[in-house]
C-alpha cells in the first residue's frame, strides 16, 4: 500500500499541474480583456475620474508606445529616402540628385548662353565709336572733377552721377562747372550753402529742387559719417537719397576702382534689347541683372561709355540711323526701332455742338 501510495502521489501533482496552469492563463486572459474593455470607456468619458483609474490609464498610454512607434516607421522611410546621404555633400561629387532650391535655382539661370555674333557686334560698335567723339567722352559723369585730389574728385563724381539723373550730358557737365567755380562741390561748402543757391547753380537740370535738396542731405551724411568722404561700398552709396543703382556702380567703379556690376542707363537699356542681348527687359535695373549673366567681367566698365556713346550718334531713341550703321545686318530691330509718334490732332467742334 505505501509503495502504491509512491508510486501515484507523483503523477498526482504532475496532473494537476498542467491543469491548474490552462485555467490561470486563461484567468488572466479574462482579466487583461476586462482592463482593455474598461480602459476604453475611461478614455470616452469626461476628466472628471477617480485616482485608480487615471492609473489605468497611464498604463494603457505606456502600452500603446511600442504601437506608436511602428506606425511612424514607414513615413520616417519615406521622408529619409527622399534626401541624400550626408557623404553626398562632401567635395568632389558635384552629381549629386539634390532637390532644387532658390539657391540652385538661381545659379542655375545665371549660366546663359552669349548671344550669337555678339563679339562682332562688339567690335563692329567700337568702330563706329572711334570715327566720332559723343557727349559721354567729354562730359560724362566720369569726367567731373578730373583736376581735383582723390578723396574731393570721388565726392564730385557722385553729385555728377546724383545731377545726370533725366539730364543730358551737357546740362550736367555746366551744373558741375558751375558748382566748382562758386567752390560748391564740396561737403563742407554744400552743406553750409543755402539751398536757393544750389538750385540757381544746378539750373536747368531734371528735378533740380529736389537735387538740390538731396546734396545738402548726402553732404552731411558723408561728413557725419565718413569723415568728408564718399561711402566705399555699394550698400552705402545706394542708401544715400537720390542714388540708385546705375550711379552707384558708376561711382563704385570711377570713384574706389572697385567694379561690382555695369553701369545701365537708358541708353544701354535700350541698345541691348535692340540687338536682342537682353530678352524683354523692362528696366535698366534687369538689364544689368540679364547682361551680366554672360558678358565678360572685363568688358563691365566699358561697355557703359562705348553703348551711350552709340545711343547719342548713332542708334538714338528716335529715327535710329539703320542706315549708316555695320551692324545692321546682324541687328533683329534694324529698320524697325521707334519712329516720332503721331500727334493727335484736335477733333474739330461741329458747328451744331456750339
Amino acid at each position: 500500500m505505501c509503495l502504491l501510495h509512491q508510486q501515484v502521489l507523483p503523477m498526482l501533482i504532475h496532473l494537476q499541474t498542467h491543469m491548474i496552469l490552462p485555467a490561470a492563463l486563461a484567468q488572466t486572459n479574462f482579466t487583461y480583456n476586462r482592463m482593455h474593455t474598461k480602459i476604453t470607456s475611461i478614455k470616452s468619458e469626461p476628466e472628471s475620474t477617480s485616482a485608480s483609474e487615471h492609473r489605468v490609464f497611464v498604463r494603457r498610454k505606456r502600452s500603446r508606445n511600442p504601437e506608436l512607434v511602428t506606425k511612424t516607421e514607414p513615413q520616417d522611410q519615406k521622408f529619409t529616402s527622399i534626401l541624400p546621404d550626408i557623404e553626398e555633400f562632401a567635395y568632389g561629387k558635384p552629381n549629386v540628385n539634390l532637390p532644387l532650391t532658390k539657391s540652385r535655382l538661381k545659379t542655375q539661370v545665371k549660366s546663359v548662353n552669349p548671344p550669337l555674333n555678339w563679339e562682332k557686334v562688339l567690335e563692329q560698335i567700337h568702330k563706329m565709336r572711334s570715327l566720332n567723339d559723343a557727349p559721354v567722352d567729354s562730359m560724362g559723369c566720369e569726367k567731373a572733377g578730373t583736376s581735383l585730389p582723390p578723396k574731393e574728385r570721388r565726392f564730385a563724381v557722385l553729385i555728377s552721377s546724383l545731377l545726370s539723373s533725366q539730364t543730358k550730358d551737357h546740362v550736367t557737365h555746366g551744373a558741375i562747372q558751375r558748382l566748382q567755380d562758386s567752390n560748391l562741390l564740396k561737403p563742407e561748402t554744400i552743406e553750409k550753402a543755402d539751398e536757393t543757391t544750389l538750385k540757381n547753380l544746378i539750373y536747368p537740370v531734371g528735378f533740380y529742387t529736389r537735387k538740390a535738396t538731396n546734396m545738402k542731405k548726402i553732404a552731411k551724411i558723408c561728413l557725419m559719417k565718413y569723415n568728408g568722404d564718399i561711402p566705399n561700398t555699394l550698400e552705402g552709396l545706394l542708401s544715400l537719397p537720390g542714388i540708385g543703382p546705375k550711379m552707384g556702380h558708376l561711382v563704385m567703379n570711377v570713384g574706389w576702382d572697385n567694379v561690382q556690376g555695369i553701369c545701365v542707363d537708358t541708353h544701354v537699356h535700350r541698345i541691348c534689347n535692340r540687338l536682342g542681348w537682353v530678352m524683354g527687359t523692362k528696366t535698366p535695373e534687369e538689364t544689368r541683372e540679364a547682361l551680366q549673366m554672360w558678358l565678360p567681367k572685363e568688358e563691365w566698365v566699358p561697355i557703359n561709355p562705348l553703348l551711350v556713346g552709340f545711343g547719342q550718334t548713332v542708334c538714338t531713341p528716335l529715327r535710329p540711323s539703320c542706315s549708316l550703321c555695320s551692324v545692321n545686318e546682324l541687328c533683329p530691330s534694324a529698320f524697325r526701332a521707334a519712329t516720332t509718334p503721331k500727334k493727335k490732332l484736335p477733333r474739330k467742334t461741329k458747328p451744331e455742338e456750339l
